[in-house]
Parts: structure tokens; sequence; C-alpha cells
């Protein structure tokens, strides 16, 4: 039995660490060779610039997932963020606006990571609360009104290119490293990674839990504050139904990419080939002019696919 267990157990770690590799592989050559437009510069860049906004919020995700917790308000505090920057812009505060609507994402998750563990309260829950309550804030913020910018310097941050590729990917990059480093390489990333395995043997151990917690919801909070900004400065305008879904388009990729639903398990790499995975079968779909329904089904399937497999690889331990 053990001889049996053991290599199909190693069999589903290997496709579970590298399927999403493989399919992102399998995808491209199969779109490289039926649309003809897809290996062009213009629609790459596209896909890379369509990843930015997602990868910089799922980057923060991985991290919040692996230590044993989900957050459900990164899309409401998306569009508050970019709602609250687009104001004052208006105003005339262009770079106030800027660094406010990041600051206020981090605020927000340091309210949720509170809450969360001062009232003991999971974190589904908790973070579906605050994201009805912080999605109703920006309604009142904007009124449901349109707040469109026509200052070119607030256009720019989500606009501007340097060697043809878009400021955001840039910024999705740099942020992509920042969150590898931290949980690859620092004190805390080991610790998000033993609450995530184990809480209470955590605990024990010495790990402040609590504040670690804390400080991955303030980290989910300030990626959904620089996304946020960063695309209402590309389409010059903010709202507040803006970013609506983001937050699962986040877990989404982050599932796909490998990490476990359970926490304890996860990489930054896996997580950012799982976003660039989704947003190439919303772009093939789109080429291949697909009704955007399938697109849904297809992305379920696969999210399907990657619960089960981490589940069956959990269970073969």
């Amino acid at each position: 039995m053990e001889a049996f267990s053991f290599p199909k157990r190693v069999r589903l770690d290997t496709l579970r660490d590298y399927g999403t590799i493989i399919a992102f592989v399998a995808l491209f050559v199969v779109l490289s060779f039926t649309t003809p437009a897809f290996l062009s510069l213009r629609n790459l860049h596209n896909i890379l610039d369509q990843s930015a906004h997602v990868g910089i919020i799922a980057c923060a995700m991985t991290i919040v997932i692996i230590g044993g917790c989900f957050d459900l308000s990164v899309g409401a505090i998306f569009a508050f963020a970019g709602s609250l920057a687009a104001i004052i812009a208006r105003a005339g505060y262009t770079e106030l606006g800027i660094l406010t609507g990041i600051s206020v994402g981090l605020i927000f998750g340091l309210v949720n990571g509170i809450i969360i563990t001062l009232f003991r309260i999971n974190s589904f829950i908790a973070t579906l609360a605050t994201s009805l309550m912080i999605r109703g804030m920006a309604l009142v913020l904007t009124g449901g009104l349109l707040i469109v910018v026509t200052d070119p310097k607030f256009a720019l941050l989500g606009q501007g290119r340097f060697l043809q590729i878009k400021y955001p990917v840039y910024l999705f990059a740099g942020f992509a490293l920042l969150t590898w480093f931290i949980l690859s390489r620092t004190t805390f990333g080991r610790y998000v990674y033993a609450i995530g395995g184990n809480q209470e043997a955590a605990r024990l151990s010495g790990v402040r839990v609590n504040l670690i917690r804390i400080l991955t919801f303030c980290l989910t909070g300030l990626a959904a504050g620089i996304a946020g900004v960063l695309t209402v400065s590309r389409i010059s305008q903010g709202v507040a139904d803006i970013g609506a879904g983001v937050e699962l388009d986040a877990i989404a990729a982050t599932v796909i990419g490998g990490t476990s639903i359970l926490g304890g398990e996860g990489a930054i790499w896996r997580t950012i080939v799982g976003v660039l995975l989704l947003r190439l079968i919303g772009n093939g779909f789109n080429l291949l002019n697909v009704p955007p329904f399938y697109q849904g089904i297809f992305q379920g399937a696969i999210i399907i696919f990657a619960v089960a497999l981490d589940t069956l690889s959990k269970r073969n331990r």
C-alpha cells in the first residue's frame, strides 16, 4: 500500500505545483497557432496591462490565504480608494489624491485585521460584512456619480509607458518581488506559513498570531488601494461600483496557482502564473469570439479542479 500511495502523492503534489505552468504554456502555444493577432506586441502588452491590478491584489491575497484566512473586502476597498483619489485629484491635488487613496486602503486593511483578531470573527464573514459597508461608503462618497478626472498628471500613473510597457505592469512586478521577499526571505513569512499550517502550534511556539494576521490584512488593504488608484488613473474616472468581482479574480488566481485554501502552503510565483493564465483565457476567448459566459464556465471548472487537486493531495499525505 505504501509503495502505491507514495508515487501517487508525488504525482498529485507535482501536478498541483506545476500544473498551472503546464496549462499556461499549452494555452499560449495553442493561441499562438490559432489566432494570428495573439503574438502581436500590442496584444501581449494588453495581457500584461490587464493582469496588473488583479496581480497586485492576488500577491497580497496569497499571503492572507497561506495564513489561513480570506479577504473579500478588497473589491470594495479598490472602489473606495480609487474614487477618493479621483475626487481629490479633480480638486487639483493629484499627488495628495494618489497617496490618500493608497493610505485609505492600508487603513481599511488594518480595520479588517483588528475586527477579525479582536472579536475572533471568521475572516470570510468579517470581510464580507466590511465589504458591504465600504461599498456603501463608496456610494455615499461619490453620490452614485461618475467622477471624471481631466488632469494629465493623474492619468500618467495608469497610462504612462516606459519601453512601451505601461507603468502598472512595472508596479505589479515590483509588488510581486516585494511580497515574494516577505514570504520567502523574512521571519514574518515563516510565521505566516506556521500560522496557516497550525495556528495553535504557532501560538504555543511564541508567534504573535494576532499581530501577524493584522499585518497580512494590512497588506491586502494596501494592495487593493494601490490597484484601485492605478485603475482609476488608467480610465481617468472613479465610480463606486468599480472593482466588482476583483476579489474573486484574485482568490481564483491564487487558488489556481496552487495555494492551499486550507492555509500553510503556497508561493507568489505560482500566483503570478495563475493571474497570467486567467488573463490568457480571457484574451484568448475574446480573440476567438467565444461568448463571454463560456469564459466563466471554463474558469469555474479550473478552480474546482485546483481545489479538488489540493484536497486530494492533502488526503494522500
